[in-house]
């Protein structure tokens, strides 16, 4: 696979471009505050930059016409608007997170919510100090899966890959349901699958949970 990436210089830049490496996958294209790289036209392109750079991901998708996946957190919902735009001609898979184990977690939420009446709900997310949303946008697709207004507590602090924890409680018991990222692999590893997934698909908007439903099937 020859990709583009804007944010190569980033955490989750380098992890990709690791992993994609370690694949035999060839970096063609990239972008970021350092400058643009560019030896031919790639075959699809990763956006994981900072909300800022959105207006320059929708000029290059513009420029090659290839599919892309986008993981950059913080998109107003005029940004997600033009995603769904694009998608018209292109195929997009965009999430605010790429784990597997997440998909996992926001299913037992869901399920969770379902069996259990007259709780209190609670979410809390931790993340490196560098981070720059808040709350997480993991965080909001949890809220999203319960579709209920529930309090969002968000710590920055260290190195943490990330932390996501729902709370049900009642007055004699509570149940904990939480997902820990231990590196950033695990991140780069879906979108690896989402990349080859969006390669094969027609023009669409995708999530994640498209990709996570291919794979566990």
């Amino acid at each position: 696979m020859k990709y583009g990436l804007i944010g190569r210089n980033g955490r989750m830049g380098n992890e990709i471009y690791n992993l994609f490496s370690e694949k035999g996958h060839q970096l063609v294209f990239s972008y970021d505050k350092s400058g643009e790289f560019f030896e031919e036209k790639p075959e699809i392109l990763i956006d994981f930059s900072l909300p800022e750079a959105f207006n320059k991901v929708i000029e290059y998708v513009d420029k090659f016409k290839v599919p892309l996946v986008i993981g950059t957190t913080g998109l107003d919902e005029n940004q997600i608007k033009q995603l769904h735009e694009i998608s018209q001609n292109i195929p997009v898979v965009q999430s605010y997170n790429f784990s597997i184990g997440i998909q996992v977690l926001l299913r037992l939420t869901k399920l969770a919510d379902s069996l259990l009446k007259d709780v209190d709900i609670e979410i809390l997310e931790t993340h490196h100090r560098f981070k720059k949303d808040k709350p997480s946008g993991t965080a909001k697709m949890l809220k999203d899966v319960l579709n209920k207004d529930v309090n969002i507590s968000s710590i920055r602090v260290g190195n943490v890959p990330g932390d996501h924890t729902v709370y049900f409680g009642t007055l004699g018991e509570v149940i904990t349901i939480s997902h820990r990222a231990l590196s950033r692999r695990t991140f780069a590893e879906g979108v690896l699958k989402s990349a080859e997934f969006a390669i094969k698909s027609i023009a669409g908007f995708y999530t994640f949970n498209d990709v996570f439903n291919l794979t566990i099937n």
